[in-house]
């Protein structure tokens, strides 16, 4: 394993880990029209053999399953124990792994490649995703959901406009740095897959929302638990981190809805063939 995936399997496995994992149901909710788009672009058949990378509590992994039924196999495969040991107890139906897919010994069985939000974080992406193409049967098809630029993600964006003037000043993020926004260039994703060995790739985008909670409080708090503006409030002091809920409580009250605060999210849509 390379130094920076290190880094990403420290990360997964330390307190951001153990956040994601406790907050299974509020993320799920929060990913419920993304994860229904990706889905049914992958459109997964009857006896069909999947694999779910970065499939972190497993509400993906499980859905696959249904539709593969109890002919075909589904394997769910993440770097994070937190996470992976609240997928388990959730069910029976699919397969974990805990393991790198950038590196992981692969085997050509598998007829689809699926991902919601699990293939931003490879330190050397190019490579990750040729090794992850050597799971896929000849015409296996690759299927994922990534985010598009952050600036578009108000979700993410407003949170930390409003926040940045309190904060300490923030280091300039190198944007292929591994992290949620790393495939937002879709030019250098299309170069990736294709010096990958994929074909037939297709990029589009997919507008939606981000439902963060029902109430404003929910929304506050999902914002400054989970996502960039976590890791940037992470050693503030409380009087500061007051002050911050309160800028963050005043951005996301602009996107209340009847269904609670949803904020414009923002992805790319990508498929593929080995």
């Amino acid at each position: 394993m390379n130094a920076n995936n290190a880094e990403m399997m420290e990360y997964w496995n330390g307190p951001a880990g153990e956040r994601w994992a406790a907050f299974q149901p509020v993320l799920d909710k929060a990913l419920e029209k993304i994860s229904e788009a990706v889905l049914a672009f992958a459109a997964a058949k009857p006896a069909e053999r999947v694999l779910d990378i970065g499939c972190g509590t497993g509400t993906t992994t499980y859905t696959l399953a249904k539709s593969v039924g109890p002919s075909g196999n589904v394997t769910g495969i993440d770097i994070s124990k937190p996470m992976l040991a609240v997928a388990r107890s959730r069910g029976t139906g699919a397969n974990f792994r805990e393991a790198d897919a950038s590196n992981h010994l692969f085997h050509p069985t598998h007829d689809l490649l699926f991902s919601r939000f699990g293939v931003m974080f490879f330190a050397n992406p190019t490579p990750a995703f040729a090794n992850m193409r050597k799971a896929l049967r000849p015409r296996g098809r690759l299927a994922f959901v990534c985010w598009r630029d952050m600036k578009e993600n108000l979700w993410a964006s407003a949170p930390m406009a409003a926040a940045r003037p309190l904060l300490p000043p923030q280091e300039p993020v190198d944007p292929l740095t591994p992290g949620p926004f790393a495939l937002a260039d879709d030019a250098r994703l299309k170069d990736i897959l294709t010096k990958s060995g994929y074909r037939d790739i297709r990029i589009g985008k997919l507008d939606t929302t981000m439902n963060m909670g029902a109430t404003l409080e929910d929304a506050v708090e999902q914002a400054l638990r989970i996502g960039p503006l976590a890791r940037a409030t992470t050693d503030i002091d409380e009087p500061t981190r007051e002050k911050v809920r309160e800028a963050v409580r005043g951005v996301l009250g602009r996107f209340a809805t009847p269904d609670g605060i949803a904020p414009p999210a923002a992805c790319w849509l990508v498929g593929a063939v080995a």
